[in-house]
């Protein structure tokens, strides 16, 4: 004869682990406080912390032929702004190389840039053209950018993604001609980027 020995019930689990995102205000006191190495090359995306690749020599020289160019050709209309964080919400700051900004006297040092404030962002894209498009541009769509480009180095073209709507552009175009392109924020600003490639 068996002997039935009663089991005690598991405690209902309501609920597993869960996701903890970072919120904004949290990753810049985690910069500030040390807790992020100064050197670190992480954006905040939707809450997470993503590594990025280092800055090849490739990505580095692109970047600082764009932000002369840009400089150059904008003046005083706008200012441009290198690697520097644009917040989007409250989980996402993400580092676009160059960020074409609205004129403001404090040149952004009392809070960082927000959506409206970006007239066009711009990616070089060397080893991060798969994140730039699947993951950043749809990112800069929801948050109403109203012009990205991104510089795709091993392709050796622009493409210009504009007219948001919801996650995506509706408006793409690949440049054929580089000694002419606009920035529709800035009608009459045109740039010659024939030596970009």
């Amino acid at each position: 004869m068996s002997t039935a020995i009663a089991v005690p019930s598991e405690p209902q689990i309501t609920a597993g682990p869960r996701r903890h995102p970072i919120t904004v205000s949290e990753y810049f006191r985690m910069g500030e406080t040390g807790v992020l190495d100064p050197d670190a090359r992480v954006e905040l995306i939707e809450g997470d912390l993503i590594d990025m690749p280092p800055i090849g020599p490739i990505h580095a020289g692109k970047t600082n032929r764009l932000n002369h160019l840009l400089t150059t050709a904008v003046g005083a209309a706008a200012i441009v702004s290198t690697q520097n964080p644009v917040v989007l919400g409250r989980l996402t700051a993400p580092q676009p190389d160059l960020a074409l900004l609205r004129y403001r006297a404090d040149y952004y040092e009392q809070t960082h840039p927000g959506p409206d404030d970006c007239l066009l962002l711009i990616e070089v894209a060397e080893t991060s053209l798969t994140h730039d498009r699947r993951i950043k541009l749809p990112l800069y769509a929801r948050f109403r950018i109203p012009e990205v480009w991104i510089i795709d180095c091993p392709g050796r073209h622009l493409d210009i993604h504009q007219d948001p709507d919801e996650d995506r552009y509706t408006r793409r175009l690949r440049v054929a001609d580089l000694s002419r392109v606009e920035i529709a924020a800035l009608p009459g600003v045109l740039l010659d980027l024939r030596t970009l490639f």
